[in-house]
């Protein structure tokens, strides 16, 4: 394969479904969309041992997950936490717009292994009642380095253990990527995509609004990712006193993709 450089800047654009205005029906097509996708690639299937090592070293089998949208891939990383010897694992999904439809779908198929906190939780300022390794999956980005440090100075101070993951690395093939296969897989897929909804197939083919802002939101995903060093800089930041173990770099699919990521957790082990 050819070298494919990789993405130097750091452009910190808007996000449509960052945007408090934003149409919820809108923004729940494109949490679909990134839902079935996740899930059906596998992309976070690679972070479970490092998921299940902070779990056994924080004595914890529970995940609190951060900015979860409609849940995407959620169920693979539950599947591969029972494959690395923790059957009992489950997870709480959270998110500042919660997704109780899609929430409720997932915790159907899982038995309730996975359920969903009704309540918006700010990823900056968890309630105390939210225990569990919290974890954050395709949207640290979202953050702004001082809103970033701020999330994780919060689970510092916590104690709670911390994973933050992307899947994808900074690189202009990601880019590409983006903005000409991923849309055609969305026009593809979308009638797969379940719950059915039908406003997700007139947004998606009468007035194509998803796939538009999918792809303008995918694109400046890439631009706002931060690369490991990048994230271990944030953790010493927001870790002053070097209370935790950190680890950042990126792991690579056996098929090729890479997932980025960081995980942190109190270097004495939970009492």
């Amino acid at each position: 394969m050819p070298y494919l450089p990789a993405v130097k800047l750091r452009r910190h654009l808007f996000e449509f479904e960052d945007l408090p205005w934003f149409p919820a029906v809108i923004r729940a097509g494109m949490m679909d969309y990134l839902r079935f996708m996740i899930s059906l690639l596998g992309t976070y299937r690679p972070v479970a041992p490092l998921l299940a090592q902070g779990l056994r070293h924080t004595h914890q089998t529970h995940l609190l997950e951060l900015g979860a949208g409609a849940g995407g891939g959620t169920e693979t990383v539950l599947a591969a936490l029972r494959a690395q010897g923790l059957p009992t694992a489950t997870i709480t999904l959270t998110d500042l717009y919660p997704q109780p439809a899609a929430w409720a779908d997932v915790a159907r198929r899982t038995a309730g292994a996975i359920q969903g906190h009704a309540a918006p939780v700010d990823a900056l300022a968890v309630p105390a009642g939210l225990a569990g390794l919290r974890v954050i999956f395709s949207a640290f980005h979202h953050f702004a380095p001082p809103q970033a440090e701020a999330l994780l100075h919060d689970a510092v101070a916590s104690g709670q253990g911390v994973g933050v993951f992307e899947g994808a690395a900074k690189s202009w093939l990601e880019v590409g990527l983006a903005l000409t296969v991923l849309p055609v897989a969305q026009l593809l897929l979308t009638p797969f995509f379940r719950p059915f909804r039908l406003s997700r197939l007139v947004f998606t083919y009468l007035l194509p609004i998803i796939p538009l802002a999918t792809m303008w939101d995918g694109t400046v995903s890439i631009l706002r990712m931060y690369p490991p060093e990048a994230l271990l800089a944030l953790a010493h930041r927001a870790d002053p006193a070097g209370r935790y173990y950190w680890r950042a770099g990126q792991l690579r699919h056996w098929w090729g993709p890479r997932v980025t990521y960081l995980v942190g957790w109190p270097t004495a082990p939970a009492g």
